[in-house]
């Protein structure tokens, strides 16, 4: 897949349960002319979705595992040229076992096109040299693909965007219709004790708290299958007195590999660190070791206890990070069989086994989490909520792959009308 900016390869393909899989990502390397991978295999691994009633007969059960229970491929929808894609889009349809074996198709249920949202890919203005200003800027166009899939009552937008400078993001949209109760109340001061367990958001009509924990699965090959993970804390230290400098503090760099799953377990912002996954056998010419840094998007983890019922089938968001060794068998994270699931047969339980992963072909899961307090403005159709995260290239480049990129003005892109068998 090519853009004016850079050369992204990759594969599409869609499945019953995650929908769009990217395979074999891969940007290809001027320096050295050639492709280097990036990503085996990326793809959604699971959604959660508890709500926050667990008293009514109605409600207490209502803990969905959308991607386990329901298939985030069988539910995604046909995409609609000019509203859901801009009028630049490729469509595609995506093919599926249905429950009894047959194929299914679900026309234009991906759109591929190239994006440009006034966004700076790089900028610098030189006004240090007298009598002279320079500056030099170049816009950031970037290659996105998208899916929706409709689980019951919301929308979930995922788009994976291949940028130029060698960065994957991924976005989750959350979109769709409130679930919501009928009520006695139509105002706040009728309320007597904390028993509705939401917001009044109509008369007599109550949106219930819950969490959207949406698990990827992402399978990397940082320019070769074995690879390892580090992190990287950032740490204040004291100026030593006898320096003779003023500044009485600064913060460096204290660097480990984890050598097994628990040392890889990450809980978000509770330190300063980085992480990234690096190839320890491939070193730039200056000695850094090639990798990629994941940054996180907004960080939310699970509210419940870990002996409710719904939080041990899904354990696998006790962690916003994971890194286990590749498994072929170990795809979802709530489990093969997750309608059945009774928290045996999850990311948790496989990473308890505390394997050995330094320099080997690993797999990261992340967790895109969301806590949702509704509002009134969410009803009855919520405006679209957005999250994800970046996968952005570390020392993986002998220098920045934009640098030399050429100014292009940008024009408005012809409009082309989606056929039925794109």
């Amino acid at each position: 897949v090519v853009n004016r900016w850079a050369i992204w390869e990759f594969h599409m393909s869609f499945d019953v349960r995650a929908g769009l899989v990217i395979s074999l990502a891969s940007i290809f390397d001027m320096d050295v002319n050639k492709y280097r991978q990036v990503l085996y295999k990326d793809h959604l691994s699971e959604m959660f979705v508890p709500y926050m009633d667990p008293v009514s007969d109605d409600w207490y059960s209502i803990t969905y595992l959308d991607c386990g229970d329901f298939g985030c491929g069988q539910s995604a929808v046909s995409l609609e040229p000019y509203t859901d894609c801009p009028t630049n889009a490729a469509f595609m349809d995506g093919i599926f076992a249905s429950q009894d074996g047959t194929p299914t198709k679900v026309s234009n249920v991906m759109c591929i096109f190239e994006k440009y949202a006034g966004n700076i890919m790089w900028r610098h203005t030189e006004a240090e040299i007298p009598w002279l200003k320079i500056t030099e800027v170049r816009p950031d166009v970037s290659l996105v693909v998208r899916m929706v899939t409709t689980v019951g009552n919301y929308d979930y937008i995922v788009d994976y965007e291949f940028k130029p400078s060698g960065s994957i993001k991924v976005g989750v949209g959350l979109t769709g219709v409130l679930e919501d109760k009928p009520v006695e109340y139509v105002h706040t001061s009728e309320i007597k004790e904390d028993d509705i367990y939401g917001t009044i958001v109509a008369d007599n009509t109550v949106a219930v708290n819950h969490d959207h924990f949406v698990t990827f699965r992402l399978d990397l090959d940082v320019d070769g299958k074995d690879n390892s993970f580090v992190r990287t804390k950032l740490v204040t230290k004291r100026t030593q007195k006898s320096v003779g400098t003023p500044r009485k503090s600064y913060w460096t760099t204290n660097r480990k590999v984890a050598k097994t799953e628990a040392e890889a377990r990450v809980k978000l912002g509770l330190r300063a660190e980085e992480l990234m996954v690096v190839n320890p056998n491939r070193r730039t010419k200056h000695g850094n070791e090639v990798g990629y840094r994941l940054l996180p998007g907004t960080v939310s983890g699970p509210l419940l206890t870990q002996d409710d019922y719904p939080q041990i089938r899904a354990a696998f968001t006790n962690y916003n990070v994971w890194i286990t060794p590749y498994n072929k068998s170990e795809v979802w994270a709530s489990g093969l069989y997750a309608d059945r699931s009774q928290g045996d047969d999850t990311l948790a339980v496989w990473s308890q086994r505390n394997r050995k992963r330094e320099n080997k072909d690993i797999v990261m899961w992340y967790t895109v989490g969301f806590h949702h307090v509704p509002c009134q403005e969410d009803f009855p159709t919520t405006p679209t909520l957005s999250s994800g995260f970046e996968l952005r290239p570390v020392n993986f480049f002998e220098q920045n792959p934009v640098l030399k990129t050429k100014l292009i003005k940008l024009t408005t892109t012809p409009k082309c009308t989606p056929s039925k068998n794109n």
